[in-house]
This record gives structure tokens, sequence and C-alpha cells, in this order.
């Protein structure tokens, strides 16, 4: 099986690291073009981890015994994908978000791809064409899956993510950039962040509340709950898109606090 770090650029490719994040490899002449901007990352575990990117030439497959890509050719190749995620219930399942905004279902491990038929502006302010930029299944529900769109707010599907709702009553933003959903004591917490700060949904995103940061900034971007599932989760949190200094907040009771988790250096942009 492949085990390892995997990080994916905006104009140079994908980098990985085999020793924890100590040193960085980028392989040439294998595959994937050197200056590939890469949007979007996802692994199948079914499929002995393999690690799938999403990029502005389609979707790639890692081959980490053999250290090539391969190209898996599809309807893709024609968009920039920013979101591509593996069912966790389903082995074959994958959806995929694109800018402009469309979303895409596989059902063959991501060898095919279906538009599913979700209608989105083509056109918002400020980063001109909308984009999807989180699709999330909720670990626990096979049903429950939600994507955020930059700039048009939560959609929520209730079957799997085969059809989708808009949801964006009491956002103070539509202009979302990341999504978490966690478990409290049994009760669905689902967080989505904005350019005008964190939203909180107990219902399965029917209603958002927003949530105030104890920050000089209410800018955040990604949110993501510590693997184990027992209440830590980390947000980036800055002073704009993409700003001139940041920090990383840690919660340690499911987002009902935060503090600053105190990354060494100086840090020059949002997270």
């Amino acid at each position: 099986m492949d085990f390892g770090l995997y990080v994916g650029t905006v104009g140079t490719s994908m980098w990985s690291s085999e020793d924890l994040g100590q040193s960085w490899a980028r392989p040439i002449d294998a595959g994937l073009y050197l200056e590939c901007r890469v949007f979007s990352l996802t692994t199948q575990p079914a499929y002995g981890v393999s690690v799938l990117a999403g990029t502005d030439q389609g979707v790639y497959r890692w081959h980490g015994a053999e250290k090539r890509w391969e190209h898996l050719p599809s309807v893709l190749d024609e968009f920039p994908i920013w979101s591509l995620v593996q069912s966790p219930h389903e082995r074959n399942v994958l959806l995929a978000g694109t800018r402009p905004a469309a979303l895409f279902r596989s059902e063959d491990a991501g060898r095919s791809w279906t538009r599913l038929p979700v209608e989105f502006p083509p056109h918002c302010r400020a980063v001109e064409r909308p984009r999807v930029t989180q699709i999330l299944f909720d670990p626990h529900d096979p049903l429950a899956v939600w994507a955020g769109v930059e700039i048009d707010g939560v959609y929520r599907s209730t079957d799997g993510g085969r059809t989708w709702a808009k949801r964006i009553e009491g956002l103070i933003s539509d202009d979302i950039h990341g999504l978490a959903v966690v478990r409290d004591n049994g009760r669905r917490k689902l967080f989505a962040t904005t350019n005008k700060g964190l939203h909180l949904s107990l219902d399965n995103g029917e209603s958002w509340q927003f949530r105030q940061l104890d920050s000089e900034w209410q800018y955040t971007r990604a949110i993501v709950e510590r693997a184990d599932g027992q209440g830590t989760i980390f947000l980036s949190n800055g002073n704009g898109p993409p700003g001139s200094t940041g920090r990383l907040l840690r919660s340690r009771d499911y987002g009902e606090t935060w503090s600053d988790a105190r990354l060494p250096g100086e840090l020059n942009s949002t997270l």
C-alpha cells in the first residue's frame, strides 16, 4: 500500500514526502505536467490508498510503486477540478466540483463521469465564475452530502449526492470556502467558512448561525477535524485573500471555543 504526504500546488504540480514532511520530491517525466495546477486531492482506501488529483487538465491517479501519474480521460478534462472526493460509503463513487461551477458523479472509481442536473449562476462578483470549493460526505450518514460554492452558498444532498438543493438561510455571506462535519455526543454539527466568518448549522444545513471569532479578523478558509474524531478542529484565519498575515485556530470542544495553535515562525498570508 501507498503511504505518504501529498501536496498539490497551483503552478508547480504535485509534491510528495515519504518521511513525514522532512523532505519533498516532485517526480519529473512522471505523467503530470510540471507546471500543472492541482486544486484537490482524495484517496481511495478500497483500492490500496490510491491518490487521485483534480487538476486543470483532468483527473490523475498516482501509482506509488511505479512513481508515475496515470491520466483518467473524461469530460472533466475540460474543467479545472476544484473539489474531488471519494465517497466513504461506496468504493466506486466519487464526486467532483469544477469552475465554472458544476457537479459530476463517477460510479466506476473515476473512469467515467456524469454531470449532475444542478443549476449554478454563470457569473459572480470578485472571482468572475463560481467554483465548487469543497464537497463533503458525512462519514456516518451515507445519504448526507454538502457542497460549498464560491460564490453561491451551500448546496445539500439527501440522497448520497445524486440531487441537490441550495441551503443559505442565515448565512451572512454566500462566499463559501470550506466545510466540516463533526459529531458532538451524537449531535451533528456542520461548519462553513466564508470571507465574513464562521457559520454553524445544527439542522443538517437547513439553516445557519454566524459564530463570532475572538479574532481581529473574521476571514476564514480551511476547516478540518483531527482524524481521531475526538472534538479537535483546526480553522485557518487571516486578514484577507491572500492577506498579509494569519494564524491557525484550534478548538478542543467541537468548535464551541477557539484559541491560537501558535504555529512556529511568521505567516505572510492567510493560511
